[in-house]
């Protein structure tokens, strides 16, 4: 039997860690915020009254075992100068479904079977209206996951205008894991969003499973500015209140120096480095490999490489 592996995140870091972690002999829930309210999402969340559905589009795609050029038609957006411009064609099609069916759970299900998709994903809410709100270290409250993302601004705390209707089934997956992952991302507005959400924070209290953060290879500005891996521990730890990160994995790599300065000086991020002494104080088991690749100049996360050490993880313990 599988040991059941369930992860938690958004966005982009969430899509590129699944995408080589499927083809381990795992069972993966993908646990996934749906406050987003930006770009083609936004629109239609504004237009049909829907929770978010672009992060979901792209785990599913990466979950997919489907021909990569029907993968590429569902990240595929319309470029007009009509309704349909940004639109992605997963989207719509997600949008569809859930007006077919009622269901976000139902139609994500429906169209995993349509994609060859042997993994669970599931949304952390089905409410239409969530809305991510933070306050700053200047106590401005700013509204809006779009927005957030946006400000720049030191944030202090993030928080739900309204609280969350978690999905029954993300509570029963956390129960039966063996496994639970923190994937790398934005802090708070991919990974946070889910934790903050009551019925989550008691089931992870309640939980025997490891918890297990990759940690991002680069800061975010107005987020996470000269955090070192510590910090973004103890920032996890705030949010978790009696639970806490048990493993963590971090990349040592070096980073060339004229990607770094590019990284510095256009999008205002630098490398987030090891501070080891801090981690054994806060008694978190580290992890650390060259986990970074440069592809087309943009830093990521080596998929494979970390599914291998989440699967060895899983494997020793």
């Amino acid at each position: 039997m599988h040991k059941k592996v369930v992860v938690f995140g958004g966005g982009t870091g969430l899509s590129s860690l699944l995408k080589s972690l499927k083809d381990f002999p795992i069972d993966i829930t993908a646990v996934i915020s749906v406050s987003d309210n930006g770009c083609s999402t936004g629109k239609l969340r504004k237009e049909f009254n829907t929770p978010a559905v672009g992060d979901i589009r792209k785990v599913i795609t990466n979950l997919s075992d489907i021909n990569p050029d029907i993968k590429k038609m569902l990240e595929y957006r319309f470029k007009t100068s009509s309704d349909l411009n940004g639109h992605a064609v997963g989207n719509l099609i997600l949008t569809a479904m859930l007006d077919i069916t009622g269901s976000l759970k139902e139609s994500i299900k429906n169209l995993s079977i349509l994609l060859d998709v042997r993994h669970k994903v599931l949304p952390i809410s089905e409410d239409c209206n969530l809305t991510l709100m933070a306050k700053t270290i200047d106590n401005k409250i700013i509204e809006g996951e779009e927005e957030i993302t946006l400000s720049k601004e030191v944030i202090d705390k993030i928080f739900y205008k309204e609280e969350p209707h978690v999905t029954k089934e993300v509570i029963e997956e956390i129960n039966r894991s063996d496994l639970i992952v923190f994937s790398m991302g934005s802090l708070y507005t991919s990974l946070l969003p889910n934790i903050i959400c009551k019925d989550v924070l008691n089931a992870l209290k309640k939980s025997k499973s490891k918890i297990m953060y990759i940690c991002n290879a680069m800061t975010q500005p107005g987020e996470t500015d000269n955090f070192k891996v510590g910090d973004h521990i103890n920032l996890i730890n705030k949010y978790l209140d009696k639970r806490k990160v048990d493993v963590v994995i971090a990349s040592n790599s070096k980073i060339d120096k004229e990607i770094a300065k590019i990284y510095e000086t256009k999008e205002q991020k630098d490398q987030v480095l090891i501070d080891h002494a801090r981690l054994n104080n806060l008694g978190v088991e580290l992890i650390e490999k060259d986990l970074v690749i440069i592809e087309n100049n943009v830093i990521r996360h080596d998929s494979m490489k970390l599914s291998s050490i989440i699967m060895s993880y899983l494997m020793e313990n």
